[in-house]
């Protein structure tokens, strides 16, 4: 029977059905999706079809001309074509209005993507007036084109098949359509076979889609949602429910959705997500195996895609992403156990990430260029590297200073010239004893991320990238809804409870930004004073650029509330020690042996194996620097640096950054 098919690479946790409670939980969660706005109008469908058909002639019209141009015959001519095809959330029926429409040209070998594509059919596209917002990224991973046609934005990316002529009836799922093809072609060309392959793996395809909708728009609400950032794309959150749909072969999304949660929360990374077993193919593609490439040993959260060649899907996931992500996971999962147990509505699993509210420090990235469509351009080169920014300052900080990058985008409409910006939460790592008054200088690695953005290819006068370090309560007013700045409850008495008897910082926390700047320019004009006397005793003030970045932390006032496993309460649902038991049968499938296993899914490395430590980082890790008044962009960085190596630790450099002219 069908219902006692093993799907994936381990036997279901539960081949449980629903119960009445489940069937009205899922009709009560499908109104919510509509009302959310998920679905598509015919209209905008019947758009999406007309587009596509619009982009395939084009393709058409642009491989003919490129074959015409090379003198290849009038028969070749006659016969060339090339293909559109659709991958992502449009490929898997699971996108909403407004959806970019991911789309894959395949084309003949002679066609090649450097000098064709991003040549010939770019300016083919810049003359046509249904086409804005033409963006080529030809550097990145998979090498695209953006822009939008009538509205609707379109992802275009490449690949050159091996063939002189592709068939009208091409069948790209096929093994072979890899053969004598490049690396990137081989990636452009598994999106659309990933995306068959996960339909053909899940028992029940409009359970996966509806659950799948579910999980992206949590993921959006949660700041979860954004490969490039280091989080989980549309793909990767495609697979982990798919994975879920495996385990669970019967139920139905509002289960589907609880034991989402359920699994993730207890998924000891970082053994890897799989639908299928990994096959070495015959056509010598590298595939994922930690047991061969030392570098798919440093993945974090591997989720392997189930189409030849497998890879990781979930490369750019850090440690300080992962963090967040499993944070979120509990949260939801204590949320769905309030959902069943009738104390809570979906609505409460949507709400909003209050990302403004959970950090007392940030980082503000701050991005200008000269006009709209270099902004656009210039921007999308930023956010792809922000996660470089990320993993720079775990690495120099050893792991201590977590990032949390925040997907969304904020611009200043009120601002002169083109601007954009985008934030990280900064706080400590938890759980591990630290020093009194340790601090993370973070000035040369923020030095050491802005100098590697603007080496971009495509820079023009006009556009730059500045970082500074920011208070919660000095969040610039555009972030917030109406420019607003929301108002902060009176303390209670459990907040006061927290506050520390012993404080030195003489700030209540309801101060206004006009009474904290005084202060600061108090202690700014100390700092100055006492700086020039260690200068007349000889000490040598730094050269240090204004964007430079310090950062002096508190704790994270308050963390996701972590979530209590609850005991199974009916026959269908399953025990912590049954999800505990499929990991333990995945990870065996995967991986072959206990060496093995603990080989690649042990404990994480240690703190100080992060990056290549030199000793002058170690010096500056346990030295640390001070902001005394953080500040928004242009204006004055106090710094105050205390050295170790002094004897008695009495003697202190201070630095003054000048303005920006």
């Amino acid at each position: 029977m069908d219902g006692e098919r093993q799907h994936g690479v381990t036997k279901p946790i539960s081949m449980a059905g629903p119960t009445e409670a489940d069937l009205h939980r899922t009709r009560q969660l499908e109104e919510f999706l509509v009302s959310a706005g998920l679905y598509e109008s015919q209209e905008d469908g019947a758009l999406r079809k007309e587009v596509l058909a619009q982009i395939d002639q084009i393709a058409k019209t642009w491989v003919k001309r490129i074959t015409d141009e090379r003198g290849y015959g009038e028969q070749l001519v006659e016969e060339a074509n090339a293909k559109i095809y659709t991958f992502g959330s449009y490929r898997l029926s699971v996108h909403g209005p407004g959806a970019d429409l991911d789309t894959l040209c395949v084309g003949p070998c002679y066609v090649i993507r450097e000098e064709d594509f991003f040549g010939v059919l770019h300016d083919m596209l810049a003359e046509m007036p249904e086409v804005s917002e033409l963006h080529p990224v030809p550097d990145a991973h998979v090498p695209v084109m953006k822009f939008k046609f009538r509205g609707i934005s379109i992802d275009l990316i490449y690949a050159s098949i091996s063939l002189w002529v592709v068939p009208e009836d091409f069948d790209i799922s096929q093994e072979s359509v890899l053969c004598d093809v490049d690396e990137q072609s081989a990636r452009s060309l598994n999106g659309c076979r990933v995306a068959d392959q996960i339909l053909r793996l899940v028992p029940n395809v409009d359970h996966f889609r509806t659950t799948l909708r579910c999980m992206k728009l949590w993921a959006k609400r949660r700041g979860l949602y954004s490969n490039v950032t280091g989080f989980l794309g549309g793909v990767n959150w495609a697979l982990l429910v798919a994975r879920i749909c495996q385990l669970y072969p019967n139920a139905i999304p509002s289960m589907l959705v609880s034991r989402f949660f359920r699994v993730y929360t207890q998924w000891r990374w970082p053994n890897p997500v799989m639908l299928c077993s990994i096959e070495e193919g015959t056509l010598g593609f590298p595939v994922w195996d930690p047991r061969k490439n030392p570098r798919d040993r440093t993945h974090h959260m591997p989720i392997i895609t189930p189409a030849y060649p497998c890879m990781n899907s979930s490369y750019n996931v850090s440690t300080s992403t992962l963090r967040v992500m499993t944070e979120q996971f509990q949260t939801g999962n204590k949320i769905c156990e309030d959902i069943e147990m009738n104390k809570a509505g979906w609505v409460a699993l949507f709400e909003p990430y209050p990302f403004f509210e959970s950090y007392r420090n940030y980082l503000q990235i701050d991005i200008v260029a000269a006009d709209q469509d270099e902004l656009r351009t210039w921007k999308g080169w930023v956010e792809s590297r922000l996660r470089l920014l990320t993993l720079k300052i775990e690495r120099d900080t050893f792991g201590m200073l977590q990032c949390h990058p925040y997907p969304c985008e904020y611009s200043n409409t009120s601002s002169q010239g083109q601007h954009c910006a985008y934030f990280m939460g900064l706080q400590r790592k938890q759980g591990v004893p630290t020093q009194e008054g340790q601090q993370f200088d973070i000035r040369g690695t923020v030095e050491e991320f802005r100098h590697s953005v603007i080496m971009y290819f495509l820079w023009r006068p006009g556009m730059d990238i500045f970082v500074s370090h920011v208070r919660r309560k000095q969040i610039p007013p555009y972030v917030f809804p109406g420019g607003v700045l929301p108002s902060r409850p009176a303390r209670g008495a459990n907040q006061a409870a927290k506050a520390s008897p012993g404080s030195s910082s003489g700030n209540s926390g309801d101060e206004s930004p006009e009474e904290c700047r005084k202060k600061a320019s108090v202690k700014l004009n100390k700092r100055k004073h006492e700086s020039a006397g260690n200068i007349e005793k000889g000490e040598k003030k730094p050269t240090i650029r204004s964007n430079r970045v310090v950062a002096c932390l508190g704790a994270r006032e308050s963390s996701p509330p972590q979530a209590n496993l609850a005991e199974e309460a009916v026959s269908q649902r399953v025990t912590d020690g049954d999800v505990q038991s499929c990991l333990k049968q995945n990870v065996s499938k995967v991986l072959g042996s206990a060496r093995t296993i603990d080989r690649v899914s042990g404990k994480t490395p240690s703190e100080g194996s992060l990056g290549n430590d030199t000793a002058l980082r170690a010096e500056n890790f346990q030295n640390g620097l001070k902001v005394e008044h953080s500040v928004s962009l242009g204006t004055i960085l106090a710094v105050q640096a205390g050295s170790k190596n002094d004897a008695v630790g009495k003697s202190v450099r201070r630095v003054s950054l000048a303005s920006r002219a």
